[in-house]
């Protein structure tokens, strides 16, 4: 059976709804459909938790939500960003509004590699009021996302218009959030480690 969680995402394809027999996910192509509006849309649908690992991160707009969400206390953030990539401003402006936090909110971002000191290359989170967690090779940035695409079937794109290929699968498989989940906690807890003094 179609999961409902999945259909509003229809939206962001050219055709306005998702191919029946989906099932528990659903697999969005960069450059074919709206890659970023559905993000922005899962971001502000939050309401207790967003888990993410995430290799490039240079979107603006989905930081700003992300720093509200730090700002919600009734939202708790764990993220983790690679140590290579960690110098853009979008990665200074969470990590500056994480050090601001009050320690009671549980959120925490840390900076790091993978435990053999390689880049931290996933691409995901888990959205946990939803239910849904989301993976793929779309990192955060106007071309990774394929910003301002236009979803008219037959048309050009607008002026200026990149896309990498990318994929974003957005699921609701229980098993895969909950291992997603762990993941996403193992790979933030040896982030955390190599910054201890």
């Amino acid at each position: 059976m179609d999961d409902a969680r999945l259909a509003i995402l229809g939206q962001f394809t050219p055709e306005g709804t998702l191919t029946p027999g989906y099932g528990q996910h659903y697999l969005f192509f960069v450059g074919r459909d709206d890659v970023h509006g559905i993000l922005h849309y899962l971001l502000t649908k939050e309401t207790l938790g967003l888990d993410f690992n995430m290799f490039g991160f240079d979107d603006t707009d989905l930081n700003e939500l992300i720093m509200d969400m730090l700002k919600n206390p009734s939202i708790i953030v764990q993220g983790t960003l690679d140590k290579s990539q960690a110098g853009g401003v979008s990665e200074k402006k969470l990590l500056a509004m994480d050090e601001a936090n009050d320690p009671n909110f549980g959120n925490s971002i840390a900076i790091g590699e993978s435990a053999t000191h390689q880049i931290s290359h996933t691409k995901g989170g888990v959205l946990v009021a939803q239910g849904l967690w989301f993976e793929g090779s779309t990192n955060w940035s106007n071309s990774g996302e394929g910003t301002g695409i236009s979803l008219k079937i037959d048309s050009t794109q607008p002026t200026g218009f990149k896309e990498q290929n990318n994929t974003l699968l957005v699921s609701s498989n229980p098993v895969g959030l909950l291992r997603f989940k762990t993941q996403l906690t193992i790979e933030h807890r040896i982030a955390q480690s190599q910054n201890r003094v």
